[in-house]
């Protein structure tokens, strides 16, 4: 049986460099604190804190003086960095640059939302640690929304400003901006700003033909990744036979018969040397 790896999957920029900077600190011998799990990935957590990394949350943070703590690609909202001021915490900030140009953009929106009556909508996953960064920008003055189901938590007496979570899919952003404007009357603001990483965004449509040209496909990530869910979504609306893992104990030898090939792909939180165990493992049949 033939088998692929995807050469367009696997960790994103904004996670890579996360990972890079907690292995040079760990590399130098420092003790360091990951302000939650650096990565949706639990195999790729549990290989850095084989090497020292501790993860902690904020609580925890709250406890800590004269520490090392790194800040995940995801960002956190200014709170985070004032109580690491305020108890001597030295941090290591990997936040995404994409992620970081989004906050700065709220924190202005989030002026002139003050000044005009406006309302900061922010299209993501509640709870998300991005999101959750995000919303911190605006003082928690941001109303989330997850899907165009739930735009009755809006008031279309108001204007509205509009952000996305970088990982959400630009045809769901597209969606919520046609439901919007049908329902806020045409005299009212309404500014859409599509901030939509496109390094996540384009791996869809690469996804559906990667995935249409195999006979199954093994999809690599952690089950808490909302990207992981997303673009392994992807995989099943061309191929029926995608089957998502974390690692290689979760494969089945049943979805591999009368398979001639096999795709491996992986979320933007899924590390290449993991795709490639999973991939080593179909091919030496230890699946079986």
């Amino acid at each position: 049986m033939h088998v692929e790896v995807d050469e367009k999957s696997g960790c994103c920029f904004g996670v890579i460099r996360a990972i890079e900077k907690a292995e040079q600190q760990l590399d130098s011998g420092v003790t360091l604190y990951s302000l939650g799990e650096i990565v949706h990935n639990s195999v790729e957590v549990n290989r850095l804190k084989s090497k020292g990394l501790k993860v902690i949350n904020r609580e925890q943070l709250g406890q800590l003086r004269r520490a090392t703590v790194l800040i995940r690609a995801h960002g956190e909202p200014p709170q985070t960095y004032e109580v690491a001021a305020a108890n001597g915490i030295a941090l290591i900030d990997a936040t995404c640059p994409v992620v970081l140009k989004l906050q700065s953009n709220i924190s202005k929106s989030y002026k002139k939302a003050k000044e005009t009556g406006a309302q900061l909508v922010i299209f993501g996953q509640r709870g998300h640690a991005e999101v959750n960064g995000l919303v911190g920008q605006a003082k928690g003055d941001a109303t989330v929304l997850e899907s165009v189901d739930e735009l009755h938590l809006l008031d279309f007496s108001r204007p509205i400003i509009l952000y996305s979570q970088t990982t959400k899919s630009l045809e769901q952003f597209a969606l919520l901006c046609r439901e919007v404007r049908k329902r806020l009357p045409p005299e009212l603001l309404f500014e859409a700003h599509d901030t939509v990483c496109r390094q996540v965004s384009h791996r869809k449509p690469h996804l559906h033909r990667f995935a249409s040209k195999h006979d199954v496909i093994i999809f690599v990530s952690g089950y808490n990744s909302s990207n992981g869910k997303e673009l392994y979504q992807a995989c099943s609306e061309v191929n029926e036979r995608s089957h998502m893992v974390q690692d290689v104990e979760d494969l089945r030898a049943e979805w591999f018969e009368g398979c001639r090939s096999a795709g491996v792909c992986g979320a933007t939180s899924t590390p290449r040397w993991l795709m490639d165990r999973v991939a080593d493992a179909i091919k030496s049949g230890a699946h079986a």
